[in-house]
């Protein structure tokens, strides 16, 4: 039976993929390559298709699942630039000096796209291919020749351009709903981590606090799930006019609350787990947060299938059955009692069940969405599509890492290109630096796991392709071929590199063998392994040229996000959405909440990055970590608070909190709200007078919650020293590491 339900979870899971946004893509992408290669084939001929498939697929990286507002500009840069490029290095084919000489500074230009970040990355790919592919064809006998390929070439690539274009308005409807869908799933597995929190402790009755491997998993999903909604927000929030694009905005605002519910969901657990009886109680909740994660899946293979989904169960009757009795005789206590406990984390669970619920009134179309909040939302959440001269103005700064990484791959390309002139098959120097266009990345994390894809993925490929050239097809079943590994290539790009590498290993070596129609592949296997591991080497090398160690990185990631946890508290705390939350207010707050999570994100992310590094240049990892968590429990603390202010007003008393919420306001920013400087770590400082005092906690669901919410403000003001704390620990080691590195140096120069 549990062989049975793993192969069914594993064909469910192989189904969503099919079905998701960045297959639909590679597919779209694909059609677009056999549709105009097709019909130049011919129009023109086989020597004219081959051209222009390469126009195309140098076009291609730019065009991603995204908005139909700028996709026209966003796929223009890419064929602009790689036109003259291709054309000039056409014209230095048979000269070798000079076309390095060409080489050398394009790459620098091209990776100087990076500096746009996402979007500028497709484009210096795409700009590299242009030369590279170009450096495949075989030489021209003549300017005629290569005029004409050239032709051939724009012709591929502009109308590549409009039909990228024109695919992307047709398929915004489909990649709307995967791309809601896909967010559904990563939201499950994130309450599924989150249920396995409420374990109970093991009889020994030791409370341990959350294991390091699943706080770190925590973290990690956490900072995916910023990333994920970023662009989701991208192309649901994009003119949300049509009743289905403002359910599925609607959708997307829900995602967003749940995000904020599953942190608090957390908050007085470990607490709990100190009553002896606390076993039962924790167990329902993790099942039903487990059946809430599965319902969500459900709801998303529901949006995948484009079928109406299943009514979800109402679990609020079950969570009200959750109580545990207050041990009278182990004397009175100072702190909420364990029935209020375990009241207080079945109704936070019991909010989760609403907006569950919600998810699922929305999709089957049973309920409205909050239009004020998505007309608002919509314009102030979408990334500006508009090509800004800032990033590429900001860019001249000695330690600025794109800036770095662009000169690490021109000296990178530089050499393969010395080292592929002086190999016997020099024919083939393009794949060298195919290999390190692919491999090479700006963090060494990011390189290494490429270029291990890279080596297995073209072993793979070769056999294949080798194969398939073998087989002596016809020019248009090879058309197929390339079509079909096109789609792979581009597909999983993004989602896994390795399934990406074989297909295109496959691609790249029909299409030379098509560009040099008659060229027997016999040893194409050997020269193509041999490439490849010389690339990838030289990728992995050149990493440590001009290294940009992400510790170079992380003052300005704490600085950014202890700011940001500030602000958030701020808005967080104000009476602006207590007394109205369709006021500006309400706008002011998701924003800073977006900041919050997309600053802690990168943190996360960097810190993550840097377990690749050598070990003397990491940065320190244990107080990142307890920075990186005690953000995580602010922002639970918050949305704890928010929660109350927004759900539960009626059971405030508001003249008992103005003046506890400014004076945590002013709190927190004395701690956090200014950017933290180098050197020592500032002294321990003594706990500051408690907001609630010693006011006794009623029953929360009989009585004014006031009192709950001063104990909130208490928890956040601690937490807030606490980051302040971390911080200066962090730039602390940052600096002692940084002084006994230069005094290093200095006795070296000495000596």
């Amino acid at each position: 039976m549990a062989s049975q339900r793993a192969a069914t979870e594993r064909g469910r899971a192989a189904l969503r993929v099919a079905l998701s946004h960045y297959v639909l893509n590679g597919i779209a992408v694909a059609f677009g390559l056999l549709l105009i290669s097709g019909g130049v084939h011919l129009a023109l001929g086989t020597l004219a298709a081959s051209a222009a498939s390469v126009g195309v697929i140098v076009t291609a990286p730019p065009d991603l699942a995204a908005p139909r507002r700028g996709k026209f500009f966003q796929m223009l840069p890419a064929p602009l630039i790689g036109l003259p490029l291709f054309f000039m290095v056409q014209l230095l084919h048979a000269k070798p000096l000079q076309l390095g000489l060409l080489l050398v500074p394009a790459t620098f230009l091209a990776f100087l796209a990076m500096a746009w970040g996402k979007r500028g990355i497709p484009i210096a790919i795409a700009v590299m291919f242009s030369m590279i592919f170009s450096m495949a064809t075989p030489t021209p006998t003549g300017m005629a020749e290569a005029v004409q390929r050239t032709m051939h070439f724009g012709l591929g690539a502009g109308l590549y351009v409009i039909y990228a274009v024109i695919a992307n308005s047709a398929l915004n409807a489909r990649y709307r709903v995967q791309v809601t869908a896909d967010l559904l799933l990563s939201l499950a597995a994130l309450m599924r981590t989150e249920a396995r929190q409420f374990m109970p402790i093991d009889e020994s009755g030791d409370v341990r606090e959350i294991p390091p491997s699943l706080l770190g998993q925590l973290l990690r999903e956490q900072a995916a799930l910023a990333d994920q909604l970023q662009a989701a927000r991208d192309i649901v929030l994009e003119s949300p006019r049509t009743p289905r694009r403002q359910q599925l905005a609607g959708m997307l605002v829900t995602v967003l609350e749940l995000r904020d519910l599953l942190l608090a969901s957390e908050l007085d657990l470990d607490a709990l787990k100190t009553h002896p009886d606390h076993a039962p109680a924790l167990t329902e909740m993790r099942d039903i947060l487990q059946g809430l994660a599965d319902d969500t899946t459900a709801l998303a293979d529901s949006l995948l299938l484009i079928r109406k989904p299943d009514a979800v169960t109402d679990r609020r009757p079950r969570l009200a059955a959750i109580h545990l009795q207050d041990d009278v005789s182990a004397g009175s206590y100072t702190g909420p009692t364990p029935a209020m406990l375990s009241r207080g984390l079945a109704n936070r669970i019991g909010h989760i069940n609403d907006e569950v619920l919600r998810l699922s009134g929305l999709a089957r179309g049973d309920r409205e969405p909050d239009l004020a909040v998505v007309r608002a939302s919509w314009q102030v959440f979408v990334s500006p599509t508009e090509w800004s001269l800032r990033p590429f103005l900001a860019l001249w700064n000695w330690d600025a890492p794109p800036l770095r990484h662009a000169i690490r791959a021109t000296l990178a390309i530089a050499a393969a290109y010395g080292i592929a002139l002086a190999m016997p098959w020099g024919s083939h120097d393009y794949w060298i630096l195919l290999t390190i266009v692919v491999v090479l990345r700006g963090s060494l994390s990011q390189t290494l796991e490429r270029r291990n894809s890279r080596v297995a993925g073209t072993l793979l490929g070769c056999v294949f392709a080798v194969g398939l050239l073998s087989a002596h097809l016809s020019p248009l079943s090879l058309l197929i071929g390339m079509t079909l590994a096109q789609a792979i290539a581009h597909g999983f790009a993004v989602r896994r590199y390795l399934i990406t590498s074989v297909a295109a290993t496959v691609l790249g070596l029909v299409q030379a063998h098509m560009l040099n129609t008659g060229v027997s592949t016999a040893f194409a296997l050997f020269e193509r392994v041999a490439d490849t591991l010389i690339g990838a080497a030289l990728a992995w090398a050149f990493c440590y040229v001009l290294p940009s160690w992400e510790r170079g990185q992380i003052p300005a990631l704490v600085a950014r996000t202890l700011k940001a946890q500030a602000r958030h508290a701020r808005l967080a705390l104000g009476l602006g959405q207590f007394r109205s939350v369709d006021a500006s207010p309400e706008l002011d707050w998701r924003l800073a909440r977006r900041e919050a999570f997309d600053s802690l994100s990168a943190l996360v992310q960097a810190t993550q990055r840097s377990l690749s590094e050598p070990r003397a240049v990491r940065p320190p990892l244990e107080p990142l970590e307890h920075l990186q968590a005690h953000s995580y429990q602010l922002l639970a603390q918050l949305s704890a608070v928010k929660s109350m202010l927004v759900l539960r007003r009626d059971r405030l008393t508001v003249a008992d909190i103005e003046g506890p919420l400014a004076r945590t306001i002013q709190r927190i920013e004395a701690a956090i709200g200014t950017a933290p400087t180098s050197g020592p770590a500032m002294p321990e400082s003594p706990p500051a007078t408690t907001i609630a005092g010693s006011i006794p906690l009623p029953d929360p669901f009989n009585n004014d919650i006031t009192p709950w919410l001063l104990r909130r403000l208490d928890m956040a003001t601690g937490i807030a020293a606490q980051l302040r704390d971390d911080a200066a620990r962090i730039l602390q080691s940052l600096a002692e590491t940084e002084a006994e590195a230069e005094a290093h140096t200095q006795a070296g120069t000495v000596r």
